[in-house]
């Protein structure tokens, strides 16, 4: 299992992920977002997670690039994801919002590029796009977000290549176990975007008191939680020490009785947007 920041899952096309990513949602496309990114890059993560409508692509493609001088690095060492926004949802539409991502972030190609939502009606035609773009080698994997198990059913009827991962909103209020176990069958990596719920956990007892028990804290304890359980994670932070802090997770292993209680903690409950209900 997972032992170091740059271990890998290996997606259903044989493509290497990394475990463990910076998100960058909602940091402004600033010199904190360069330091932020720069930091994480030069702390030992390989994995930077954006998105078209974060506004902010152009700073991570920045940031990359500078990055990849100061620490020696080629291009195929890093893993560069973005997001596709619902606007863009067309095949047409999908083809050039790509080529203004990838111009913003100054690349020749992306390791993966998601379908942000799942807009009814609209997100089929959109991976018809993707699945061009993958057949000319401008993408690695090609994958949706905050999709269901309907809409991947429904996705899957019609595609000549199934997504290789599906980024969720995923943490112990919302465990989506049986979307975990549908995307397991089907070889679709399960990725946790708020993995940490906004923040919304780190005073929740029972994690406290198992986040002291390993000497951990409390965001250490649920990330490990995501890792021993198969789902890549994305972080977001733009502090430094929390970046790093955010790494440390390869030095301890969460016991079966602990992982199951923190499993038993699931509310079913969503800091984001309905995946089934959402107007934008």
């Amino acid at each position: 299992m997972t032992q170091h920041i740059q271990n890998k899952t290996v997606l259903q096309n044989g493509v290497n992920m990394p475990w463990l990513g910076l998100g960058v949602f909602q940091v402004a496309d600033n010199e904190e977002l360069i330091h932020a990114v720069k930091s994480a890059i030069a702390h030992g993560y390989r994995s930077i997670d954006t998105a078209a409508i974060y506004e902010n692509e152009r700073g991570v493609g920045q940031a990359v690039a500078e990055a990849m001088i100061e620490n020696k690095l080629t291009r195929g060492d890093l893993f560069i994801t973005s997001k596709v926004w619902n606007a863009d949802l067309g095949y047409e539409e999908t083809l050039a919002a790509f080529e203004v991502s990838l111009k913003k972030l100054g690349l020749a190609y992306l390791d993966l590029y998601l379908i942000h939502w799942p807009v009814n009606g609209k997100y089929k035609e959109a991976w018809r796009a993707m699945e061009t773009l993958y057949q000319q080698g401008r993408i690695r994997a090609i994958g949706v977000s905050n999709f269901q198990i309907h809409h991947l059913e429904d996705l899957i009827a019609d595609a000549a290549v199934k997504p290789m991962v599906n980024q969720v909103e995923m943490h112990p209020y919302l465990s989506q176990q049986e979307l975990r176990s549908f995307c397991k069958e089907q070889g679709i990596q399960i990725e946790a975007w708020a993995p940490l719920m906004q923040g919304g956990l780190l005073d929740q007892p029972v994690l406290q008191e198992i986040a002291a028990k390993y000497g951990k804290s409390v965001a250490q304890t649920i990330l490990r939680w995501d890792l021993q359980h198969g789902i890549v994670t994305i972080p977001k932070s733009t502090k430094e020490q929390r970046i790093i802090e955010n790494a440390s997770l390869f030095d301890f292993r969460l016991s079966a009785e602990d992982m199951a209680r923190i499993d038993s903690l699931n509310r079913d409950q969503r800091v984001g947007p309905d995946p089934d209900n959402f107007d934008f």
